[in-house]
Parts: C-alpha cells; structure tokens; sequence
C-alpha cells in the first residue's frame, strides 16, 4: 500500500493507494499545537494494522511537515518523499518562484493534466483559500490566482465583528434569496452565493486571458455545494479525490 498525505492549513487529507486505486481515503482537522505523536495517534486510528510500503507528503504548512514526516516514520516505519521542485512534477511549470507555489496546486494541474485530456484546463480547489490552477493549451502550469474560501470568510466575519455569528455551511439549504432580513441569512447569501458568482466571474476571466473556452475541475470540500450555485460558468467535473490523485501521480514519476 502507498499512503498519499496531503498537509493542508487546517486539515490533512490521507489516501490509501493499491497499485493505481484509491482504496480508502480520510483525513482530520488539526490544532495548531499538534505534536508528532499527536498524528501518530491520529492515524493509527484512521488506518490501524496496514501494511504501508511507501508514502508520499504535500504539504503547504512547513511547520507541520517534519511532524507529519516524524509520525509516519514512527507509525509505519517508512521514509516519506516529500514533495518539492528537485522532483519530476510531471508539468512544465512556467511562473516565477516556482518554490512559493503549493506542492497541491501543482498536484492538481499535473493530475488533471493527466486525467482530463483537455486543454486548457482551470482547476479549482475550495479549501481553506480557493484557488485556481490554470494548464494552457500547451500543457503549461502559467499559474493560478488564490481568494479566501467559505470557511475563512465566515470565520472572519465573526472574529472582526462584534455580533456577527460563526455558521454551519449546510445551513445555505435554508436560503432561498439573495436579499434577507434574517443576519444569519444574510451572511451566508453573501459568503456562498458571492463566492460562487466570484468563481464564476473569475472563470470568464480566464478564459479571456487565455483565449479559449477552459475546461473546468472542481475539488476540495466545498466544491459539490458551490457547483449548485453556479449557473451560467459551471464545473465540467467535480473530482473531490484530484489533489491525492495527482500526489500520487507525482509519486510514481519519482520512484525507482
């Protein structure tokens, strides 16, 4: 089995892979403060008595890396690859400061490269931050850009009010209209349906700057609701499983 670790800012994705197939996947949210043996235990609970053979690691918190790094070493007694620009990524990455671009965006346009043979190609993560990763006609990671996700947006609202509260996301069900007098409604008409007007609106965008109609992937927690508010610039795809894909992808370029 090949374990696929996905460190993300507030969460950390994990897949089991059997040859090419995804077997099982999971993950958890993380304290800021987590140690080692923390994860240790974490994941000895998420997949207990596995034969794990090799492992691979994106991460875009670097604070969190050796830990992770430490308790799969601990738990499974298997070094862990880590991703960075010494690898084969698997695309040609054509922006400054390729160091500063997360292991997972690039995850995600190499994976999505790879599965949809389609080009260009606008993938779009939405996480902690939504980001977008754009693959040209040419098969070129050019870049992306990246906006606050749903999450953040609420927690941000709350922590820099006075009374506005923290919501659940799945509560958007109970939103029929823009316009609402309810607070709680309001905030998430605004948070949900602008972020998926945003999306939609940044979509066009691109495919402006690129000069063609983009074919486009959704991924990350919160892409299934979004897509239903999307009406006139829609996903062509929702693949919530693209960023441990492409990891993996990345994984097997780089093995012996």
């Amino acid at each position: 089995m090949i374990l696929v670790v996905d460190v993300g800012n507030t969460s950390v994705s994990l897949g089991l892979y059997k040859n090419d197939e995804l077997v099982d996947f999971s993950g958890f949210i993380y304290p800021k403060d987590i140690s080692a043996m923390g994860i240790e235990l974490v994941l000895k609970k998420i997949f207990p008595n596995t034969n794990i053979e090799n492992c691979i690691i994106s991460s875009v918190a670097d604070e969190l890396t050796g830990q992770v790094q430490q308790a799969i070493l601990q738990t499974y007694h298997v070094h862990p690859l880590i991703i960075n620009t010494d690898l084969n990524l698997g695309i040609n990455i054509k922006a400054k400061n390729t160091e500063n671009i997360g292991a997972d965006r690039i995850a995600n346009a190499y994976g999505a490269s790879k599965i949809y043979d389609k080009r260009p190609l606008i993938v779009i993560d939405s996480g902690s931050a939504t980001t977008f990763d754009i693959v040209d006609s040419d098969n070129n990671f050019i870049g992306g850009l990246i906006m606050p996700g749903l999450g953040l947006q609420l927690k941000s609202l709350s922590e820099n009010t006075s009374k506005l509260p923290v919501l659940d996301l799945n509560l958007i069900d109970k939103v029929q209209t823009y316009i609402n007098t309810d607070t709680k409604k309001a905030i998430l008409s605004g948070v949900v349906f602008g972020h998926a007007q945003a999306i939609q609106g940044l979509i066009t965008r691109c495919e402006k700057e690129l000069k063609a109609k983009a074919f486009v992937v959704g991924t990350g927690g919160n892409a299934k609701l979004l897509s239903k508010y999307m009406k006139y610039k829609k996903f062509n795809v929702v693949n919530p499983t693209l960023t441990l894909d492409g990891i993996k992808m990345i994984f097997d370029l780089n093995i012996d």
